[in-house]
């Protein structure tokens, strides 16, 4: 009977190794690091010492008092803005000198001068501290501001990057239209 139990054992722990070994192996066979799924909470608050700017050069003290949304979407236009610049350098790259456009150009403006200005400003209503009427009207009115100031920077990107997609499909149709002309 100890026999049998033992076997059973040695059966159970064997199995265990070879199935974890086994497991171990499929997932680097597909290239997948096994280990410790860490989940994202999307509406947790984001705190300012992990967040890092690719391209927007923003004072850390101007952004503490963000709400987390307008946080987000400061993050948000960033990873844009790094799309954008990627697209530019890859027409650098092709040899392709881009011409800067009026929209472009006042882009650049709102991103790179404009946007801190106006982060610094809010930073200055929203620091001060009263108990004022008037002064709580006018954070509120700064906030709604802000909110429309990086809305606007937002549609402006995305339009650019939506107008560098359609360069690409229209060189791409053009391309299959004069491949299938000279099918015939």
């Amino acid at each position: 009977m100890s026999v049998l139990i033992g076997v059973g054992i040695v059966t159970t722990i064997t199995t265990i190794y070879l199935g974890k070994k086994g497991w171990q192996a499929l997932h680097k066979a597909v290239g997948i690091t096994p280990g410790v799924l860490t989940y994202q909470d999307d509406q947790a608050p984001l705190s300012l010492s992990a967040v890092t700017w690719r391209h927007l050069r923003l004072q850390k003290k101007h952004l503490q008092r963000l709400p987390n949304d307008q946080l987000r979407q400061l993050q948000r236009i960033d990873d844009k803005v790094s799309r954008y610049q990627s697209y530019q350098k890859t027409q650098q790259a092709d040899d392709k000198t881009p011409t800067v456009t009026e929209s472009q150009f006042v882009l650049e403006k709102l991103l790179y001068t404009r946007l801190p200005d106006t982060l610094a400003s809010y930073d200055y209503l929203v620091s001060i501290d009263s108990a004022d009427l008037s002064q709580t009207e006018k954070k509120a009115e700064a906030s709604e501001l802000l909110q429309q100031v990086l809305d606007h920077i937002e549609q402006r990107l995305d339009a650019l990057l939506d107008q560098a997609q359609t360069q690409h499909l229209q060189a791409l149709r053009v391309m299959k239209n004069y491949v299938e002309s000279h099918d015939r």
